[in-house]
């Protein structure tokens, strides 16, 4: 009846608030217990199986970007390139109704896919990404855009979760270029890193970043891998 449903919508339109204000003021979120249980063991299932398939490359193609020791026994990948295009598992994530919602607290309505990858740490040797924003690596003028990171397994600091500057999304543009050239990364020295901000999330829940945010991430010390799928829109 009415007299029950108010009390959750008023609550709900709280938590909306709580979610875009702390998102405008800091560039970043993460936010618990998104997903199932089942969705992130079905996402897990499917991303095997490409690790497995993965056996047969040699170097990078299309959809597989290789770690330097990558062998048919010991499978290591960096990145699978695009994952929405080549399973319905991962399609089916980037419309999912709960995740668009939250998106569009963020950004507004009327969302279009900007690009997906899964990124992947190997146990004891994935490597650090340096600091960089996403819109550095964009041709948009619009700056409207952010990515969901959808750990399959609990991100932490030990296994080299994202690292993000609060804040930094409200910068001067970044620089992303070295003597003229792009490197992809922001000058470590122009960087208060000490700001830092360890986005440690549970598999389940998700991080998501605004496209002028700085961010990096550690090398996985752990004994397991991180796995985290990425999906950017705009």
């Amino acid at each position: 009846n009415i007299s029950s449903f108010l009390p959750r919508l008023v609550t709900a339109m709280i938590y909306s608030k709580q979610i875009t204000t702390f998102y405008q003021q800091n560039g970043y979120i993460t936010i618990d217990d998104v997903f199932t249980v089942d969705q992130i063991r079905e996402l897990r299932v499917v991303t095997d199986k490409f690790v497995n398939e993965s056996r047969v490359v040699e170097k990078d193609n299309a959809i597989f970007v290789l770690e330097s020791n990558h062998s048919p026994q010991h499978p290591m990948l960096k990145r699978i390139n695009e994952p929405h295009k080549i399973d319905s598992v991962y399609r089916d994530l980037v419309y999912n109704n709960k995740l668009l919602d939250i998106i569009e607290l963020l950004i507004g309505p009327n969302i279009r896919l900007q690009d997906t990858k899964l990124n992947m740490k190997a146990s004891r040797g994935g490597q650090e990404v340096s600091w960089h924003t996403d819109w550095g690596h964009y041709p948009h003028t619009n700056d409207d855009l952010l990515a969901v990171g959808i750990p399959l397994d609990d991100m932490t600091e030990e296994n080299g979760c994202l690292l993000v500057i609060p804040g930094s999304h409200k910068y001067p543009e970044t620089n992303h270029h070295e003597n003229g050239v792009f490197v992809g990364a922001v000058n470590h020295d122009s960087i208060d890193t000490h700001r830092s901000t360890s986005l440690t999330v549970k598999s389940g829940g998700i991080s998501v970043h605004h496209v002028r945010t700085l961010h990096a991430s550690a090398p996985n010390r752990s004994n397991s891998q991180r796995r985290l799928l990425l999906l950017s829109y705009r």
